[in-house]
């Protein structure tokens, strides 16, 4: 814990270390002390958390009761969470460009306040179709509120400090998943799934609207002092569809997306099926979160010696792992124990260098609208991920979905290498 403790110090308040992979692209940020970055950062950092715990992990965390106590299938209540993704995945490149355009804040805003309508009147759901209406405009409100925006906002706010600001928020909001399947679990034993949920979109209005509306105002605030880069021509940033590693780039992360995907909304009937108790089951869940964390404390401590490019590899690799682990799980509680630490680090580390990644091979210029085109393919993945792993459970058991996610990182390593390949000199 000290350890951990002295990295983050290091982290909030020491310089940091820009590789040549970006210097090329970006212009210098004002300068700022450290305390005052933390300040700045802080509460984006905490929204973050409380954004991806009450609006995209509640519903994995929530899917066994409502299957139990409302009685609709597996597949037809992951339809509704596939349907909020590829809706989050449709909106992501009209939010990124409302961001390159200056309105952050309003989007931040709006997408907060939706997130909230639509989880109170998840609380009084009774029919399937409540389900996907809601999750319809969840999509809509995930698109403003999570990474994709958030990515975008900071990069066009703090250029060249862009990254260590996503690093800080992401260490936060890696506990989002570990709140929700806790909380969950816990409310619902005290007061039944409905004021759960209930409990969840008020911390959204009394606690995360706030938050937001603090964090756009200072970093806005902040920004004033340089130029945003960005073409202002929307023909000119659509260019970058033409090039191979746009797509390249934009299957790697959908492969890894629909990896993740597939494993996170089934992995509590996955846990349940390897042969854990519910209260096991739910704790192993929860551990994602903070491996999560643990991958970017260590991603910190060696990305001075190490380059994106291998950090990118050995995370897809430990995906590969990850998944050989639980489809074997039921053999020792030790290989579930190495899932959630291989599958948790790995992907916590690929959320945080994918804008880099991005930035760094095709630009910073318009980064919000070139970051929302690639997280298309990315969203698609998470919003297929949940249905397709229902589909194929039906063909067969878990195994069965547990062996196809483990194959989706060994093709995006090979198209990672190829995008890499192609990188201007």
């Amino acid at each position: 814990m000290f350890e951990i403790s002295i990295l983050f110090i290091q982290f909030g308040f020491g310089s940091f270390n820009n590789r040549k992979l970006m210097s090329d692209q970006i212009q210098d940020s004002p300068e700022i002390s450290g305390i005052r970055f933390a300040m700045y950062v802080l509460p984006f950092a905490i929204s973050q958390t409380l954004a991806w715990a009450t609006c995209f992990y509640s519903f994995p965390a929530f899917l066994p009761i409502w299957e139990t106590q409302l009685g609709f299938s597996k597949t037809s209540l992951t339809g509704a969470y596939t349907l909020s993704l590829f809706v989050a995945a449709i909106f992501a490149p009209f939010v990124g460009r409302f961001i390159d355009k200056g309105f952050g804040n309003l989007v931040f805003s709006f997408g907060t306040v939706l997130a909230f309508s639509c989880l109170f009147l998840l609380s009084n759901a009774a029919e399937i179709w409540h389900f996907y209406f809601l999750w319809f405009f969840m999509g809509i409100a995930m698109s403003c509120s999570l990474y994709e925006a958030c990515f975008a906002f900071l990069t066009n706010t703090l250029a060249n400090k862009a990254r260590r600001a996503i690093t800080f928020v992401t260490l936060a909001a890696g506990f989002g998943g570990t709140i929700s399947f806790l909380s969950a679990h816990f409310l619902t034993q005290f007061l039944g799934w409905r004021s759960a949920i209930l409990v969840f979109s008020l911390v959204i209005l009394v606690v995360n609207l706030p938050l937001v509306l603090s964090a756009t105002k200072m970093l806005n605030k902040f920004s004033k002092g340089f130029v945003k880069q960005s073409s202002g021509n929307l023909k000119d940033a659509l260019s970058v569809v033409k090039k191979p590693i746009f797509w390249l780039l934009g299957g790697a992360f959908a492969f890894m997306s629909l990896n993740h995907g597939m494993l996170v909304s089934h992995l509590l009937p996955i846990f349940y099926d390897r042969g854990l108790d519910v209260k096991t089951a739910v704790l192993a869940a929860s551990c994602i979160g903070p491996m999560q964390v643990i991958g970017r404390l260590m991603m910190l401590a060696s990305e001075k010696r190490v380059s994106v490019l291998s950090l990118c590899s050995v995370s897809f690799i430990s995906l590969f792992i990850a998944g050989c682990s639980i489809y074997l799980g039921n053999l020792s509680l030790g290989l579930i124990i190495a899932f959630v630490v291989f599958q948790g680090a790995s992907y916590g580390v690929l959320s945080i260098i994918r804008p880099t990644v991005i930035s760094g091979l095709l630009g910073r210029n318009d980064f919000g609208i070139i970051s929302g085109l690639l997280a298309v393919g990315f969203m698609l993945g998470s919003a297929l991920a949940p249905l397709f792993g229902s589909l194929v459970w039906q063909l067969g058991t878990y195994d069965l979905v547990i062996f196809v996610a483990l194959l989706l990182p060994a093709f995006a390593f090979l198209l990672l290498i190829a995008a890499w390949r192609l990188k201007p000199q």
